[in-house]
């Protein structure tokens, strides 16, 4: 099978036996299941972002934009708390972002001193484009790995998941 970068493998359906299963006869352990899930997210996670490569954004750049984006204005001090980043490492994403067009600055209406940023339509049009291009291929690769048994499967996992999250 080959495959294009990002994209999944094309060809016949991968062969069921040679993917790990689970013993349905046994009960694994929570630490198991846990263990197996963070590798398994992980690895999701990596060709998620993989999949929006040809975005002229950084990963940082685009978690920025969708703190933004989900969260409202905030100060560069609040954003490189939630990003776990120096103030000063912030200011060089905001200021790439905002020389592109991407947020605004404004002053902060509690305290004039401050400015607070957002995310402008053109941030949100390239956000909508990097989610877009993840989507797209985990789409792509549910249609061509996947038969219909196990995308129920997968919807039920992720619901499951969902409720571990809380969201």
């Amino acid at each position: 099978m080959t495959q294009a970068p990002g994209g999944p493998a094309e060809g016949p359906r991968a062969d069921p036996a040679a993917s790990p299963s689970v013993d349905a006869s046994v009960d694994p352990s929570a630490e198991e299941v846990a263990n197996q899930l963070a590798s398994v997210v992980g690895r999701l996670l990596r060709r998620l972002r993989s999949s929006s490569s040809q975005s002229p954004l950084t990963p940082t750049q685009r978690s920025v934009l969708a703190r933004l984006d989900d969260g409202g204005a905030a100060t560069t001090a609040d954003l490189a708390r939630a990003e776990f980043v120096r103030p000063q490492s912030m200011r060089l994403t905001l200021g790439a972002l905002e020389g592109q067009g991407l947020v605004e600055r404004a002053p902060d209406p509690a305290d004039g001193r401050k400015s607070v940023m957002s995310i402008t339509d053109a941030g949100r049009t390239a956000l909508a484009e990097v989610r877009a291009a993840k989507r797209n291929w985990l789409a792509e690769a549910v249609a061509a790995e996947l038969d219909g048994h196990e995308r129920r499967t997968v919807a039920e996992a992720a619901a499951l998941i969902e409720r571990l999250v809380g969201s």
